[in-house]
């Protein structure tokens, strides 16, 4: 009786929380096969390119968008993959919230924060910045930019240089998630807080929201998907630049998909926290509550759950979780942590738990951590104290045990070389 009266208060605050921005904005279904079709020609791939007059029949797009996903799954290695960027550059600016919401409470604090730079009562903070490899019509977003947290410097020299990138939620400001970089600072763990495609600083001046992130546009959330992920990996190419050695990434929410899709076709990403996780791209776009401006304009084109499905299978985590397996078969195994939340409306808990039995399924090294709250409910008191003990914690403990793994390699190679000049002596 108890749970099902929390149940019922739960997702009624959960309910509040998803419904109180009045700007979410419906917007037609498109194909979208423009923003696609610059990687099929560069990979080669152009036989896959529909013709102009069937895009304009409905049933042959659909098609053809399906085939494309099947062939991205095939070749996900090129079409996750990139030409490292060069102009790679640290940039100080004060920081600034960019909100994606209208409510009086966030411009107020918007305005607060911007008189407080002003008079220069908030010191600047670095930035990288670097063009990402994945172009799309909006310079500002190709300016890739994440915020750096680098920890101080360790008095043991020996110890390897870890580093972490982090992803927020879908519509995240620009401030969300930084407490945690502080955190990981504290534990020696550096921290690049990513801004997503079409957050913050790179979304359009047209858009109050992160709209173009996610939308009833198929081939552009494709791209927005691949550059999230080629931008994560090249930020660990300029960590590698500053001599770090050990890697992790945190995503949530939508932060989570991107994370798990660049671990999967990087080996640099070690330890990796996803904090709300699900299976298919579109099946959380199609039941989640957040999303429902999108499923609108989906079903009025006459989609349904099970073709979105295909249509978005390229970027859905469910698509690579064999390959994930197979890779920590053969090489150094993944330490990963998979947070859901019991009274989700936005990654419905029967996709996270899918996620459970699928990892348990092809092997996979994992931890389980299940919140007593919602999606959105997670941002409130008491229950982000729970979630950021839950991914602090684990974080902790998974690049310790990277420090140690390196250690007792380093140990074993030294006792085998002893053991090598030994033999030759006798």
């Amino acid at each position: 009786m108890l749970r099902e009266s929390y149940a019922r208060w739960m997702y009624r605050w959960e309910t509040r929380l998803t419904t109180r921005d009045e700007n979410r904005v419906v917007r037609p279904l498109e194909w979208g096969f423009d923003w696609i079709e610059p990687f099929l020609q560069a990979n080669g791939f152009q036989a896959v390119i529909p013709a102009p007059e069937s895009v304009r029949d409905d049933a042959a797009a659909e098609a053809a968008i399906v085939r494309i996903n099947q062939l991205l799954i095939r070749h996900s290695d090129k079409f996750f993959g990139y030409e490292r960027p060069t102009d790679f550059r640290l940039e100080e600016r004060h920081p600034e919230l960019f909100p994606t919401n209208v409510r009086p409470e966030t411009l107020a604090q918007d305005a607060a924060i911007k008189q407080q730079a002003a008079e220069g009562k908030i010191p600047r903070a670095q930035f990288l910045r670097f063009t990402s490899p994945e172009r799309t019509p909006y310079p500002e977003n190709d300016l890739v930019n994440a915020r750096w947290y680098p920890a101080p410097e360790h008095k043991d020299r020996t110890r390897p240089r870890q580093a972490i990138v982090v992803l927020p939620q879908w519509n995240a400001d620009a401030f969300s998630h930084n407490a945690l970089c502080a955190i990981f600072n504290r534990m020696g763990i550096s921290a690049l807080r990513l801004s997503k495609p079409y957050h913050d600083i790179r979304r359009p001046s047209e858009l109050e929201r992160s709209d173009y992130a996610v939308s009833a546009n198929i081939g552009r959330t494709i791209s927005a998907c691949r550059q999230a992920v080629v931008d994560i990996r090249c930020c660990l190419d300029w960590l590698e630049e500053q001599g770090y050695e050990q890697f992790g990434v945190l995503g949530t929410s939508l932060g989570s998909c991107y994370a798990f899709l660049a671990s999967a076709h990087d080996k640099r990403l070690r330890v990796n926290a996803f904090n709300h996780a699900s299976t298919s791209f579109g099946d959380v776009v199609w039941a989640g509550q957040s999303t429902r401006h999108i499923r609108q304009a989906l079903e009025e084109a006459s989609l349904t759950q099970p073709r979105l499905r295909e249509l978005w299978s390229a970027i859905s985590p469910v698509s690579y979780y064999d390959r994930v397996a197979s890779a920590e078969a053969g090489g150094p195994q993944k330490r990963t942590l998979v947070v859901y939340a019991e009274y989700d409306l936005t990654f419905p808990r029967e996709y996270s738990l899918q996620v459970l039995e699928a990892f348990q399924r092809v092997g996979l090294n994992f931890e389980p951590r299940v919140l007593p709250c919602g999606h959105y409910t997670t941002g409130e008191t008491p229950y982000k104290y729970i979630d950021g003990w839950y991914m602090g914690s684990f974080v902790y403990r998974a690049f310790k045990a990277l420090r140690q793994e390196k250690a007792a390699a380093a140990l074993s190679a030294s006792v085998a070389d002893v053991a090598e000049e030994e033999a030759l002596t006798r």
